[in-house]
């Protein structure tokens, strides 16, 4: 979907590729000895696929682009040309696997990532804050629980590569920790439940948060249809048959449907904050949608 249009923010766990082995980088991460970047531990670290997996686990519909770029010891959520992306280094990732001697390294930085994109932190224009750190951290620890990993393994990467000590815009290691044990332990609860994704931003059963647009489908199958900000570029969306796709418009507090209608297709405006049905007669063959009561 179009997106607000605003210099590159970066919001990111960053490493300095020129600081030396002890050195400590300007958003406060310590940089690995450089024995460990050449070890025998073998990561399983694929990024699209991984990023597909947190995806399918809270029902999210993608709406950034992954962007490889080599040599940067960097993994970072920015909006680049009015586009989202993470932009990460496949190196960066693996030797923080190498480092914390676990694959969980890797996904949580993702995780990570994800979160500020999840979060709209990148929309902000303000960089890296320490409650926005946070809440990626929160958000990371939820993900690797619902993707199978401990708590121990959630923790993996922060445990090595943050400071004791907070900075300006980074939280002390045992904020980070904590904050990461909070999602985890709340993607438990939701296991426990029976209740699905909920990362407090509007995903799970009985939300409060009136910034998303719940929409799901009365059918026996999945079907396409095509979401829009402003209601001249659409973007096409998958409604899984029995599930609630969850989103929200990212310039105004509406947007439009389009769903197919005999010879072409008919479009509907969407406020956030409302839930709606698509239903199929079966006599038209066409679809129709209706807002879902409070």
């Amino acid at each position: 979907m179009k997106l607000k249009t605003l210099a590159t923010v970066l919001l990111a766990i960053v490493v300095n590729a020129g600081a030396n082995a002890q050195g400590v980088t300007p958003c406060g991460y310590k940089i690995p000895p450089r024995s460990f970047l050449k070890t025998n531990f073998t990561s399983v670290y694929e990024a699209r696929d991984i990023v597909k997996a947190m995806l399918d686990t809270i029902k999210w519909q993608e709406n950034f682009q992954l962007q490889v770029q080599n040599g940067i010891n960097n993994a970072y959520a920015t909006i680049i040309r009015n586009k989202r992306y993470i932009v990460y280094d496949n190196d960066f990732l693996e030797n923080k696997d190498a480092y914390a001697a676990t694959k969980w390294a890797s996904i949580s930085i993702m995780a990570h990532e994800m979160g500020h994109h999840y979060k709209n932190h990148v929309v902000s224009g303000r960089g890296s804050t320490i409650p926005t750190e946070i809440e990626a951290d929160e958000f990371s620890g939820y993900i690797l629980n619902r993707l199978g990993a401990t708590m121990q393994q959630s923790v993996a990467a922060i445990q090595k590569i943050a400071t004791d000590r907070a900075s300006a815009t980074h939280p002390a290691k045992s904020d980070r920790v904590a904050a990461i044990n909070k999602g985890w332990n709340l993607a438990k609860t939701e296991k426990t439940a029976g209740t699905g994704t909920g990362t407090g931003t509007g995903t799970g059963t009985g939300t409060t948060d009136n910034t998303w647009i719940g929409l799901s489908m009365q059918s026996n199958k999945n079907q396409t249809v095509y979401l829009s900000d402003d209601g001249t570029k659409y973007q096409a969306a998958e409604i899984r048959a029995g599930e609630t796709f969850v989103f929200k418009f990212e310039i105004y507090n509406y947007g439009w449907l389009r769903l197919p209608y005999y010879n072409g297709y008919r479009t509907f405006k969407l406020l956030h904050g409302k839930d709606y049905s698509i239903i199929l007669n079966r006599r038209t063959k066409n679809f129709t949608l209706v807002e879902v009561p409070d």
